[in-house]
């Protein structure tokens, strides 16, 4: 295989598609050009952070206890829907402006495995500040410490709602409140082991009361946010997870039983597997090699889930550099390859947004904590290929400027590489009119797969 080849699927297939330039820039030396791009991501955009929207929240559920008249109070429906799109756009275009796409691809990986949905007020204000605050920081780091950050965070304790959960024997739990199981199910079937793993509703159970306490601040009340263990709602008594038995810490020290237990869960070889298999479906192929799978975990095993070294370890897989590609791309990878690739000379946030929206992979609303599916076959429809058409003819209208200054085989190049085929090269040329050439560009077996 051809270094330019390798270049092209190390921007595409790695990364979040190609810009113009970075192709030649990837042939050079295509594994170490990936390397050097995984780094831990900032946001420094001064947009709202969770504890500032926390206060709002706050703020507004106050003055409608205040009985104000909703004239008299802004509509939350509104203010933080404004909020959350102006993350969900920020983060979009720091995606397609980067030279190092390939973090932005594992932060969206890690976004969904770890999926919130925008249900309700609170969440709609919440959800986008999960992956800024407690996913993107640790992208360079073990996997432990993405996890606690994780669950500690408020806006995936009020998803599952643990706030609301309370140990049977706990102070609050006698005064009639109910234990939550909900994040602890997702934490054993979704973020760690797997739902195949073994665990039983007993486990469920044992993890669930020694997240009971785990809880979110109440800005006004106590003049905090975020995190805050409550002991009063936290489960007595030993707890035995897996076998593995977990004594109680006194007072405050409480919650060091349940960051025992994640800390286990994200050492077990099963999440190890679990992780593996989802990185290299994501990247590689939606039925990965048992090969690739095999070094993957192996690498996360030695360096005790450091993702950095896992996804080192992907990088120099042979398996991860098959052709044809394999993956269909979701609609969030096509439309921000999409705009990566044509290089509009303008940002349109709210069309990206929109075209998230009308091809079904809107940020934050998958409504399940599994999150948005990583199989072409739920993308590929008959109905969904033409809603594509749709929007890579509105996007090439936009586009056509390119035209006049590149020729419609130099953005072929620009985007594709060397890995175009001779059958897209001719319906490409021979296309009646430049919109249509484009379109039927974005539309091509290459770049809708990668």
């Amino acid at each position: 295989m051809s270094m330019s080849v390798q270049g092209a699927i190390a921007a595409n297939r790695f990364g979040l598609g190609a810009k113009p330039g970075e192709i030649e820039a990837a042939s050079v030396n295509p594994r170490t050009w990936l390397k050097q791009q995984l780094q831990a991501i900032e946001f420094n955009d001064g947009l709202a952070s969770s504890s500032e929207l926390e206060i709002a929240l706050a703020e507004y559920q106050r003055d409608r206890k205040r009985a104000k008249k909703m004239a008299d109070v802004k509509n939350p429906s509104v203010q933080f829907g404004k909020s959350a799109q102006k993350m969900s756009i920020a983060v979009a275009k720091r995606a397609i402006d980067s030279n190092n796409s390939l973090n932005w691809r594992l932060l969206d990986f890690f976004s969904n495995h770890f999926s919130v949905s925008s249900l309700g007020r609170a969440m709609v204000a919440l959800a986008p500040t999960l992956e800024r605050e407690a996913i993107a920081p640790n992208l360079d780091q073990r996997f432990e410490q993405m996890l606690l950050s994780v669950v500690r965070h408020p806006a995936m304790l009020m998803y599952l709602n643990n706030e609301r959960s309370f140990g049977p024997n706990s102070l609050a739990g006698k005064r009639g409140r109910g234990l939550n199981e909900n994040l602890a199910r997702e934490i054993l079937e979704l973020h760690t082991l797997g739902v195949n793993a073994g665990y039983g509703q007993g486990d469920v159970v044992e993890l669930a009361k020694a997240l009971s306490g785990w809880s979110v601040a109440k800005p006004i009340k106590e003049k905090a946010t975020g995190f805050v263990f409550r002991e009063q709602g936290h489960e007595p008594g030993t707890r035995t997870l897996l076998g593995k038995r977990y004594k109680q810490r006194a007072g405050p020290l409480g919650e060091r039983q349940a960051e025992a237990m994640l800390r286990d869960l994200a050492n077990h070889p099963a999440t190890a597997q679990h992780l593996c298999f989802k990185l290299a479906r994501h990247f590689v192929a939606d039925e990965p090699s048992a090969d690739l799978q095999a070094k993957l975990t192996d690498a996360w095993l030695k360096s005790q889930g450091n993702i950095r070294r896992v996804m080192e370890a992907l990088i120099d897989a042979d398996e991860s550099w098959q052709t044809p590609p394999q993956k269909f791309k979701t609609p969030r990878e096509f439309v921000i390859s999409t705009v990566r690739g044509v290089a509009l000379p303008v940002f349109n946030g709210k069309k990206i947004w929109s075209g998230l929206a009308t091809l079904g992979q809107q940020p934050f609303k998958s409504g399940s904590p599994a999150g948005y599916s990583d199989v072409g076959s739920d993308w590929r429809g008959a109905s969904a290929l033409m809603t594509r058409v749709e929007w890579s003819a509105s996007i090439a209208n936009q586009a056509k400027f390119l035209a006049s200054t590149m020729s419609e085989q130099a953005i072929m190049r620009q985007c594709l590489g060397d890995t175009v085929s001779e059958r897209t090269a001719q319906s490409v040329l021979r296309a009646e009119s430049r919109e249509q050439a484009l379109t039927l560009l974005l539309m091509s077996p290459e770049f809708l797969r990668r």
